[in-house]
Parts: structure tokens; sequence; C-alpha cells
């Protein structure tokens, strides 16, 4: 059974891969052997990370870039086919939020996060997707969110791109599917990273987070190991 979660051999482009749960997920694709290209915007983490990879025995690509710069993802596309020939794995994660009242939200801010969070994970699909469908194979694996599915107050904008999110794994998974490619989101609830970070130093509002888990506690990075393997992996083949 150990070959149906073995990543041996593969290249997986994990953008917002420097910190928080990109980072996380990365290590775990590294850790069941593929190699990495990581992408975000601040060079110094990228290459921290790369570091924990090749200590792992694998190969790791820095692409410090920002997504939403015409041009950008382009070159990064270009960037890990000149290093690795081929891109079996996307893990489309790099995100933003502004956490106030949707009345206090301005125009500026919304298409920041949009911009991000919507628009570059779209167009980072379609550029990685044309690379799979010409090899008619591959993995993709957007982060959706609890937005993607309830309301939650503060962060309209957010919600909103999750939303999109959800449904662009939706639309994607049916168009390419006869590509053999597999097209999944992962939907993180409440999880301790530095985009979170505010909402935890409220020990009331930590306590009301809590409550609500079965578990008890909330997420962190190292959680998510499992799904990603799993959906990146050909256990995952048929969904």
């Amino acid at each position: 059974m150990h070959h149906l979660f073995d990543l041996t051999g593969k290249v997986a482009l994990v953008t917002g891969g420097g910190r928080g749960l990109g980072r996380g997920m990365a290590l775990a694709l590294a850790g069941a052997g593929a190699d990495l290209v990581l992408v975000s915007r601040t060079a110094s983490e990228l290459e921290a990370v790369a570091a924990e990879a090749r200590k792992l025995g694998r190969r790791a690509l820095p692409v410090p870039l920002d997504l939403t710069v015409p041009g950008n993802i382009d070159r990064m596309v270009q960037a890990a086919l000149e290093e690795f020939g081929k891109i079996d794995i996307l893990v489309n994660n790099a995100g933003t939020n502004v956490r106030k009242p949707a009345l206090e939200i301005t125009a500026e801010e919304w298409e920041r996060v949009v911009a991000l969070n919507l628009r570059a994970a779209f167009f980072v699909a379609q550029a990685v997707g044309r690379t799979m469908i010409e090899r008619r194979q591959g993995k993709i694996i957007n982060t959706a969110s609890l937005t993607s599915e309830i309301g939650i107050a503060n962060v309209s904008v957010y919600g909103c791109t999750k939303g999109g999110i959800r449904q662009m794994t939706r639309a994607l998974a049916l168009e390419w599917a006869p590509y053999h490619i597999n097209v999944n989101a992962i939907g993180p609830g409440y999880f301790k990273t530095s985009m979170t970070r505010a909402v935890f130093e409220d020990p009331e509002r930590r306590r009301w987070i809590e409550s609500r888990i079965p578990w008890g506690r909330t997420g962190t990075p190292d959680d998510l190991a499992g799904a990603v393997i799993f959906l990146a992996a050909p256990a995952s083949d048929y969904i």
C-alpha cells in the first residue's frame, strides 16, 4: 500500500509556501518524496523552507515573486519547468485577509484581497493546468476555507474569495477530469498561523472557538499533512 502515498519523483509547486499552512503542506509533500517549487513574496522565508526540504533529501527551488503582478505567474511556471521539466502537483495556497467590518472595507482592500486570493489563484491554476493537460496528468489542490461554507463576521471579502475558490475547484475538476487531472480543495477551519494570530490573542474569542471544535483545540499546519499527501498521491486518483 505504500506506493499509494509515495511522491518520489514528483514535483510540487506550492504558492504561499514560505509560512503557515503553505509551509506545512510543502514540507509534508517533501517528506512523502516530492521535490518542491516554493513561491511567495518573501525570499528569506522561502530559503528557510527550501533548506528544510533539502535536509529531507529533496530538491527545492525558491521563486520569490508577487503573483498579482502581471507576467509573474508565467515567470513562475517557466522557472519551475526550467529547473524540473514538469509540474505534477499544484498547491494553490497563496492568500491574504483584511479583518474588519464590511462597512469599513475600502476599495483598495477589496482589490488587494481579491487579486491574490481569487484572481491569482485562478490564473495560477490556468497556467499550471496547461502544462498538466499537455502531459495528461496532474493534481491540483486549492486552499479553500471554513468561510467557503459559512458566513463569518468581519472577514467578508475573504469569505467572498474563498466561496469563489470552492466553485472554481468544482468547475476545473469537471473541465480537466478528461485529461486525468484531479482538482480538489482543502477547507481549513481555525488554524494557528501568522494570518490568524490576532484571533487567538483574544482569550475569550479563543475559548469560544475551541468550545465549538469537537477535538477541543484549533488546528496546526501539521494537521493538514495527511490530507495534502492523500490528494497529491495516487491514492486519490479517482477523487
